[in-house]
């Protein structure tokens, strides 16, 4: 233990001059009492001294304890990683101790000058592939000392390999401006055998050794260069500097790279179409994903960025203001080992934006607010299907009163444990906006009367809505007298706990509005309607496939009805409403 001496009248720590601190020295520090950063000043002491001395000065900083790099022993500055400015000064402070110091070279690396390179972790291959002849590229590379030479990519067994053994290094350069032309044309480093890390700047195999501060990209710059790289052990150094992007440019760059566990930064603040689309898909080792700071998006920017990561635990902020297409579509289909998920502030949606966002994440157990106040087609689609996991849902969650087409599409399917329904106040429906929202959700039991208190209907709006909700026993009232075609297609079909059916009030049928309505409903033994023109095409076909053998039927009075699966069923009593 080497501790901080006589504080009161000059801070100075002394270390043995046995000490290696010819090169880099380590130091890590931790004060009990309070968080602080240090500077060091090198003291050189007489050769017949046994020590060298440090002067102390200490900053105030927002974490207590840090890995230090003393990068010179003349000026003897020891630099801290990821603090921003001092808070306060201290002369002097208590309880601070060397707790740990490594006599060893240390030395920071800076990466984004170094050129791409790759740190062997076992024996085996690099391979340079092609996906096909006419997206060959010639890259150089040189192994450990060695010199530079040049390798071009081919195709399956004819693609090009690097030999190497544990503790290699490989750097790669080049003069291609983009090394992919669209998603079936691309090159990679698919099929290499050897595990690996990879570091260094990705703009070395654009600009040769010219890339230095480089940071422009083109279209496809990068599209699938490590895809099914399945050795590919961290990226955590590698820089990817760029802070304005273009299309596809990193889009499935390291897809299907099964044992990669850290992700590189990201910096980019202007993104373009397609830029992170499919980036880490299937990447099943990744448990943090990198921070994503741009505020303003572009269209299919983060599609199933992270589809497939199974032991993706956390998901980054999502600080965006500003929507577009797609944007966050699939974004963490399949995460089924992600528990919480980010905040969505955007009040203006735009089309597709949620789609599918959550779909599959099997272990989220809650929702994010959702404080949209105009919806867009496709919004909510799929959003949180077959999430598992979720139990309930906040009564206001969905607060909007006028919908868009497909807005709420399949967005809780497949929610098995899903107990409650929000509150659906919406009085200005369309098409199929509600339509398989909660298709088998096996636990739901009971839904708020007054669940659906719209009017006036919209094409197929209700359609499939609770279809396979095998438990739930009560059904929502439906108001509505102006039907849509295929208005409440299939609406409770295979909701096998339902005795009673709601009371359709419509007094004219239209196309499909009823077909295959209750169709499944084992237990289904009342309904009450009170058509009064029942002649449209298919309106109520097979509606009543196997509900119980007896029940009764009310219908209005001089409305001639067929008996059988599209009409009053079989067996069942009819009553007559004047």
């Amino acid at each position: 233990m080497i501790q901080i001496q006589d504080k009161n009248v000059e801070n100075q720590v002394y270390f043995p001059k046995s000490t290696n601190i010819e090169g880099d020295l380590v130091l890590k520090l931790h004060s009990e009492l309070t968080q602080k950063d240090y500077t060091f000043d090198v003291v050189n002491e007489s050769k017949t001294s046994n020590y060298y001395k440090f002067n102390v000065n200490f900053k105030s900083v927002e974490n207590g304890e840090y890995t230090y790099f003393i990068n010179d022993t003349d000026s003897g500055l020891i630099r801290i990683g990821n603090v921003d400015e001092a808070v306060s000064t201290s002369t002097y402070i208590d309880g601070i101790e060397v707790v740990q110091y490594y006599p060893q070279y240390v030395k920071e690396i800076d990466y984004s000058k170094e050129p791409l390179t790759f740190k062997i972790l076992s024996s085996g291959t690099i391979n340079w592939t092609a996906s096909n002849t006419a997206i060959t590229r010639t890259i150089d590379y040189k192994l450990n000392d060695g010199k530079w030479a040049s390798i071009t990519s081919n195709t399956g067994e004819t693609a090009p390999t690097i030999n190497v053994v544990k503790g290699d290094k490989i750097q790669f350069k080049g003069n291609n401006a983009q090394y992919a032309t669209d998603t079936s044309n691309y090159n990679s480093f698919s099929g290499s055998t050897a595990s690996f890390e990879v570091e260094g700047n990705i703009m070395s195999l654009i600009y040769g050794d010219d890339f230095k501060n480089k940071l422009t990209i083109n279209d496809y710059a990068f599209l699938g260069l490590f895809t099914r790289c399945t050795n590919l052990v961290s990226a955590e150094n590698l820089i990817l500097p760029a802070t304005t992007l273009a299309g596809w440019c990193y889009d499935y760059m390291f897809d299907g790279c099964t044992s990669l566990a850290t992700a590189p930064e990201l910096p980019a603040t202007t993104l373009a179409n397609h830029c992170y689309g499919f980036m880490f898909y299937g990447c099943t080792s990744l448990t943090t994903a990198p921070a994503l700071p741009a505020t303003t998006l572009a269209e299919h920017c983060y599609a199933t960025m992270f589809g497939g990561c199974t032991s993706l635990t956390t998901a980054p902020v999502l600080p965006a203001t500003t929507l577009a297409m797609s944007c966050y579509q699939q974004m963490f289909y399949r995460c089924t080992s992600l528990t919480t998920a980010p905040k969505l502030p955007v009040t203006d949606l735009v089309n597709s934006c949620y789609k599918q966002m959550f779909q599959g994440c099997a272990s989220l157990t809650t929702v994010p607010e959702l404080p949209a106040t105009t919806l867009a087609i496709y919004c909510y689609y799929g959003m949180f299907r077959d999430c598992t996991s979720l139990t309930t849902i906040p009564r206001n969650f969905l607060p909007v009163t006028t919908l868009a087409d497909y807005c709420y599409y399949y967005m809780f399917q497949g929610c098995t444990s899903l107990t409650t329904a929000p509150e659906l106040p919406a009085t200005i429906l369309a098409d199929r906006c509600y339509s398989r929202m909660f298709y088998g959700c096996t636990s739901l039991t009971t839904v708020p009367s007054n669940l659906l208190p719209a009017t006036t209907l919209a094409k197929n709006c209700y359609s499939n809505m609770f279809q396979g909700c095998t438990k739930l026993t009560t059904a929502p009232e439906l108001p509505a007298t102006t039907l849509a075609q295929g208005c409440y297609f299939n609406m409770f079909s295979d909701c096998k706990s339902l005795t009673t059916a709601p009371v359709l009030p419509a007094t004219t049928l239209v196309s499909s509005c009823y077909a295959g309505m209750f169709n499944s409903c084992t237990k289904l033994n009342y309904i009450k309607c009170l058509a009064t023109d029942i002649s449209a095409s298919d309106c109520t076909f097979v509606w009543v496939t196997d509900v119980a053998e007896t029940g009764t039927f009310v219908k209005k009075q001089g409305v001639t009805w067929a008996e059988g699966i599209s009409g009053i069923p079989n067996g069942w009593a009819i009553e007559n409403n004047i």
